[in-house]
């Protein structure tokens, strides 16, 4: 069970900052950015100096490249550069319609077999940052490509949408909702939600991770080290809702074992649906064990 709780962008230019996410030994994946935080200028350049160091840089977290949008003229070049061994996935900025998904899965999977790559294995991530995109969004998830999850950018939305963007978030309640039901109808893992834009608030990202985990989403995206403890804090079980789950399991497999399907337990009462949800906090929490054990879990 891969996990997507945190995932830590760095721009791909800036050499110290690569090294310093790389090294982190908590963050569940590392994107080193090609867009947004690359000067025009410097784009074209930075493309190798991402790969090598996700190449050639020993890295806890799987590594990841955000490449340009696809409407944009860099984007056909990055992929070119970042479909090769060594590199875990890329990160697909502003994806608006199905049809621009299955061009570039279709690409990436050309890339693939040209480089002798497992078909199908490199992972392609979207972000859902624009009003095209939320109102596209179930075509997007049913676009029958080997895309796993969505992930949300609620700054380019906001700037799209004409919204402000406030402490308490509830004007991205419908891009969530949209795109967190659209990824459960079509079948794929909940979305990872968008990055929180102010350093050192802690107390205000806690309250966003909260809230998206309570859409249902199962990670977040973020731009600084600090973000990566608290996030990974909001979207793991804590040690009382995993006791709570092996109560829940234990006592309702002794009264199956009679022939009962529904019981109380702690005054809760539990049928077959609360079972599957204790059984996913369980399978979470040994993902997150093996995953600090060492592995990329």
């Amino acid at each position: 069970m891969p996990l997507f709780r945190s995932l830590l962008f760095a721009p791909g230019n800036h050499p110290r900052k690569v090294e310093k996410c790389l090294g982190l030994d908590d963050a569940d994946v590392v994107i080193l950015d090609l867009e947004d935080a690359v000067a025009i200028a410097e784009k074209e350049t930075t493309r190798s100096v991402v790969v090598d160091a996700l190449a050639n840089r020993p890295h806890h977290a799987r590594g990841y490249v955000r490449v340009n949008a696809v409407d944009t003229p860099f984007c056909w070049s990055d992929l070119q550069a970042v479909v090769t061994p060594g590199v875990d996935g890329l990160v697909l900025p502003k994806l608006e319609s199905a049809s621009d998904l299955r061009t570039v899965d279709w690409v990436v999977s050309q890339l693939e077999r040209e480089r002798d790559m497992e078909p199908g294995a490199f992972d392609l991530l979207p972000i859902i940052e624009t009003g095209r995109g939320v109102a596209a969004v179930a075509s997007i998830c049913g676009a029958g490509t080997r895309v796993r999850r969505l992930s949300f950018g609620a700054g380019d939305y906001t700037l799209d949408m004409g919204l402000r963007w406030t402490d308490g978030e509830r004007e991205l309640d419908q891009a969530r909702s949209a795109i967190a039901l659209a990824s459960r109808a079509a079948g794929l893992e909940p979305p990872i939600d968008t990055v929180f834009i102010h350093i050192g608030r802690v107390d205000s990202l806690r309250r966003s991770a909260d809230l998206a985990r309570d859409f249902g989403f199962q990670g977040k995206l973020c731009i600084h080290p600090e973000q990566v403890a608290p996030v990974n804090e909001a979207f793991s079980p804590t040690g009382e809702e995993v006791a709570q789950a092996r109560r829940y399991l234990e006592a309702f497999g002794e009264a199956e074992a009679r022939g009962s399907a529904s019981i109380q337990v702690d005054g809760y009462f539990i049928d077959y649906p609360i079972v599957e949800k204790a059984q996913r906090v369980i399978d979470l929490a040994e993902a997150i064990d093996r995953a600090a054990e060492g592995g990329k879990a």
